[in-house]
C-alpha cells in the first residue's frame, strides 16, 4: 500500500512528532558502579561530555587528545534513521562509499573502514559487513585517527563505536511504528525496568519487524524489498554494591534482493534510467546475525575499578548472486554477461578484554591510569557453486534462476587466525593547565603464513586555560597486517621477501571549547595522516630469469590531511544544533600508477548540519542539510561525480491521551527532490533517492 504526498502533507499539518527513548536510569543501589556507562550530561539530547570508547574510561572529552564525536539517541530518533549510514551522515569526516548487497561501506578522514577492524560495539571488535542495528543503540561514538593502542589492528581513519542501550530501574514500554509512501514500514518495542523489588535485577528489550520496499526496480518491473528481524535482550545484576554483571543476547535476521549499484559512463553519468537495478529479481542475500556474551564490572576500592567483557558474534550469510559484469563501453540497450552462483558465509568472532583502571596521586601528581588486554578470535568459512553464464539485454525476458545450492560444494574453503594485545594508557595531570597523555601497545597477530607483531606508541598534551577549554597535540599510530606474510608469486623479483603490516601515523592539533554557560561544545582539529607499507607492484624486466615480469615492493603511501569544525548542543533555550565541516586533501604517494591521484569518494569538502526548533513544550520543527563536494568514482580520477547538497525537515508534536504519552512525526528527506550520487564507483555507485516521505507515532507507557 503507498500513501501519496498529499496525504502524509495534510498528516504531518495535523500531527507531526518525534520519537524518543528514555535516558538509561541508574539502580539507586549501584549508582558508584554504573557510572562507567553513563555518556555524559547533555542539553536537550544534543550535547554530550563524554566518550568512555574513546579512552576505554571515564573522561571527559575536554581531556581527550583526540577529535571523537557522539551521535545521541536524541538525533537517531529525530531523523527516523533505519540505517547506520542515515546516522553517520551527522559527522562531516565520515562520507558514504558503496552501498551494494544489502550493507553500507563508509570512509572516515577519507579511509574506508572495514568490516573486520573498523568497528566496535560496546569496545569490543564487531564484525559489520551488515546494516546495523541502530534501534539497541543509545548512541554512536566516532573516534578519529589511528587507535589501534586501546583495540589492535585497525585502519588510520578512525573507529566507529556503537553503545548499546542499558538496563533501567524506571519501568518503560514504548511502541512504535513508522511507513514511508513507498509502503514500507517498521514496528518497534522499546521495553525495560526492574525485575526484583529491590531494582538489583534490571532488563532492557528490544523488537524490531521492519518490510521496506526501494525506489529502485528490477528490469521485470519489481520493486527491490527487505524484510527484518531483530530481537534483543540485556539483564544487568548488582550481585554487591561493587559488583555488577550483565548478559546481552541479539538475533537480526536480514533478508533483501540484491542492488549492487548503478553503472556509470566515462562522463560520470548514469547508464540507462537512474532507477534501473542490473541484478536480477532473483538474487537476494539472506543473513543471521547473533552476538551474546557477559560483562562485569568489580569496583576494587574507591580509586580502582576492573572491567571485564566478553563477546561471541555469529554471522551466517546466503548469496544467490546473478553477479551481473559492466562491459567496457557499455551504452543502454548493449548486452552484458551475469555469472551466477549460490554462496554460504560464516563469519565467527570471539572477543574479550579486560580493563583495570584507577586514580592516583604519586609524589604530587595525578594519574588516571588504564591496564588492559584484549583479544580476537576470528573464523571464517566458505561454501560456493557457480552456474553457466548468460548473456542479457533490456528489454529481453530475464533469465531463469539457475537450480544451484550451496549445500552440494564439498570444498569448503577457510580463513582463521587470532591475536591479542596488551595496552597501557596514563592521563596524567600535572597541574590545573597542563595534561599529559602516553600510552603504548604491544599486539601479536597468529595466522598461518601471516603472523605478525607490533609495538605501538601513543602521546598527547593537553592545555586547559580554564575549566571550558582545552586545546591539545598528540600523535598516534596504527597498524593493518598484511593478506600473507611474503610475497607468494614466482613472477616477482622479491619472491619470498617478508612483508611488514600496513603502518600509519598521525599529527593532530585541536580546540575544544564549551561555550553559552555550557551548553553548546565547539571543536576543531587540523590533522595530517600517514599510510606506510602498501605494496606496490610494478612492470620489471630481469637480465637474468625471462620469467620474472614483476617487481612488490612496500614503498607505497597514503597521505591525508586537513582540518574540521564540529558544534553540538544548545544555541538558546529553543534551538538546537550538531553541525560540522571537512576540508579534506588525500592522495596516493609512491605509486607508478597512482601517484599523485586522490581516493575514490573522498571529496576535499563536506559538511552536515542537523538543528532543532522547539516552538512550544510539544512543537517542534527539524530542518538539516548533508554535502559532499566533488569526488572520483575511480582511482585513475577520470570519472567525477558532481556535488550536491540534499535538504531534511521534520516536525514533532507530543500529546498525551488516556495518561499514555503519543508522540508523533512526520520527515521528508530530501525535500527539494535532489538527483545525486552518493559512494561507490563506476560499476557499483549509489544513486540518491527521489524525495521521500516518512510518518512514525510512537506510545509511551
Amino acid at each position: 500500500m503507498k500513501f501519496s504526498p498529499l496525504f502524509l502533507a495534510v498528516s504531518a499539518v495535523l500531527s507531526s512528532t518525534t520519537v524518543f527513548a528514555n535516558a538509561n536510569d541508574l539502580s539507586p543501589k549501584n549508582k558508584a558502579l554504573e557510572v562507567i556507562e553513563v555518556k555524559g550530561t547533555y542539553f536537550n539530547g544534543y550535547k554530550v561530555d563524554n566518550a568512555n570508547g574513546a579512552m576505554r574510561g571515564d573522561l571527559s572529552l575536554l581531556e581527550t587528545a583526540q577529535s571523537v564525536t557522539v551521535i545521541p539517541n536524541t538525533v537517531i530518533n529525530e531523523q527516523l534513521a533505519t540505517t547506520l549510514g542515515e546516522v553517520l551522515g551527522n559527522d562531516a569526516s565520515l562520507t558514504p562509499g558503496s552501498k551494494q548487497r544489502n550493507r553500507e561501506v563508509f570512509n572516515l578522514r577519507g579511509f574506508e573502514l572495514s568490516s573486520a577492524t573498523g568497528y566496535l560495539r560496546d569496545g569490543h571488535q564487531h564484525w559489520s559487513h551488515y546494516q546495523q542495528p541502530i534501534e539497541t543503540l543509545e548512541s554512536i561514538e566516532v573516534i578519529k585517527g589511528p587507535s589501534s593502542i586501546l583495540y589492535g589492528q585497525s585502519g588510520p581513519g578512525g573507529l566507529v563505536n556503537m553503545v548499546t542501550k542499558k538496563p533501567t530501574a524506571n519501568s518503560i514500554f514504548n511502541l512504535g511504528v513508522d511507513f514511508d509512501q513507498e509502503g514500507s514500514t517498521r514496528f518497534t518495542l522499546d521495553a525495560g525496568g526492574a525485575i526484583t523489588e529491590d531494582e538489583s535485577l534490571r532488563y532492557r528489550a528490544n523488537l524490531v519487524k521492519q518490510d521496506v520496499t526501494y525506489q529502485r526496480e528490477y528490469q521485470n518491473g519489481e520493486q527491490r524489498e527487505r524484510e527484518r528481524f531483530l530481537g534483543a535482550l540485556v539483564v544487568a545484576y548488582d550481585i554487591t554494591d561493587d559488583l555488577l554483571v550483565s548478559a546481552h543476547y541479539d538475533r537480526t535476521n536480514d533478508k533483501a534482493g540484491l542492488d549492487t549499484g548503478a553503472w556509470l559512463d566515462d562522463n560520470g553519468n548514469i547508464i540507462g534510467d537512474d532507477k534501473t537495478i542490473r541484478d536480477m529479481s532473483w538474487a537476494f542475500t539472506d543473513i543471521t546475525v547473533e552476538n551474546y556474551g557477559v560483562d562485569i564490572n568489580y569496583a576494587l576500592n574507591d580509586a580502582w575499578q576492573v572491567k571485564l567483557g566478553y563477546n561471541e558474534q555469529t554471522f551466517e550469510r546466503q548469496r544467490f548472486e546473478s553477479s551481473a559484469k559492466k562491459p567496457n563501453s557499455f551504452v543502454e540497450g548493449d548486452s552484458y554477461t551475469s555469472k551466477p552462483y549460490d554462496r554460504f558465509d560464516d563469519w565467527q568472532f570471539t572477543t574479550a578484554f579486560i580493563d583495570f583502571t584507577g586514580d592516583f596521586t604519586l609524589a604530587g601528581v595525578a594519574h588516571n591510569l588504564l591496564i588492559g588486554a584484549n583479544s580476537l578470535d576470528y573464523y571464517y568459512g566458505q561454501l560456493k557453486v557457480n552456474a553457466a553464464s548468460v548473456d542479457y539485454a533490456a528489454g529481453q525476458a530475464e533469465p531463469i534462476r539457475p537450480n544451484i545450492s550451496y549445500t552440494t560444494d564439498d570444498s569448503l574453503s577457510t580463513t582463521e587466525y587470532d591475536y591479542y594485545g596488551i595496552y597501557i594508557q596514563d592521563l596524567i595531570t600535572l597541574n590545573q593547565q597542563w595534561q599529559v597523555m602516553i600510552g603504548g601497545r604491544y599486539d601479536k597477530q597468529s595466522k598461518e603464513g601471516a603472523d605478525n607483531e607490533s609495538l605501538l606508541p601513543k602521546a598527547g598534551v593537553l592545555y586547559h586555560p580554564n575549566d571550558s577549554t582545552t586545546f591539545y597535540a598528540s600523535y598516534s599510530e596504527g597498524f593493518e597486517p598484511q593478506s600473507s606474510e611474503t610475497i607468494n608469486d614466482e613472477d616477482d623479483a622479491n619472491f619470498g621477501m617478508e612483508i611488514d603490516a600496513m603502518t600509519s601515523t598521525q599529527y593532530e592539533l585541536g580546540a575544544k571549547w564549551q561555550l553559552l554557560d555550557d551548553r553548546l561544545l565547539l571543536t576543531t582539529a587540523i590533522f595530517d595522516i600517514t599510510k606506510s607499507n602498501v605494496l606496490v607492484t610494478e612492470d620489471y624486466t630481469s637480465s637474468t630469469d625471462a620469467n620474472i615480469t614483476q617487481i612488490t615492493t612496500q614503498v607505497g603511501e597514503q597521505q591525508h590531511k586537513g582540518f574540521e569544525i564540529a558544534a553540538q548542543g544548545a544555541v538558546t533555550d529553543k534551538l538546537f544544533v550538531m553541525t560540522s565541516i571537512m576540508n579534506l586533501d588525500a592522495t596516493y604517494k609512491n605509486d607508478e600508477e597512482y601517484a599523485g591521484k586522490t581516493p575514490v569518494d573522498a571529496p576535499e569538502w563536506s559538511a552536515s548540519v542537523w538543528s532543532r526548533y522547539e516552538i512550544t513544550e510539544s512543537i517542534a520543527f527539524n530542518a538539516g542539510a548533508f554535502f559532499e563536494g566533488e569526488r572520483f568514482a575511480d582511482k585513475e580520477n577520470t570519472i567525477v561525480k558532481d556535488a550536491y547538497t540534499r535538504v531534511d525537515v521534520g516536525a514533532t508534536y507530543k500529546l498525551n491521551l488516556y495518561n499514555t504519552d503519543v508522540n508523533l512525526r512526520f520527515n521528508v528527506q530530501n525535500l527539494f527532490d535532489t538527483d545525486y550520487l552518493a559512494g561507490g564507483g563506476q560499476s557499483n555507485v549509489t544513486v540518491g533517492d527521489d524525495r521521500n516521505y516518512r510518518l512514525a507515532v510512537q506510545f509511551a507507557f
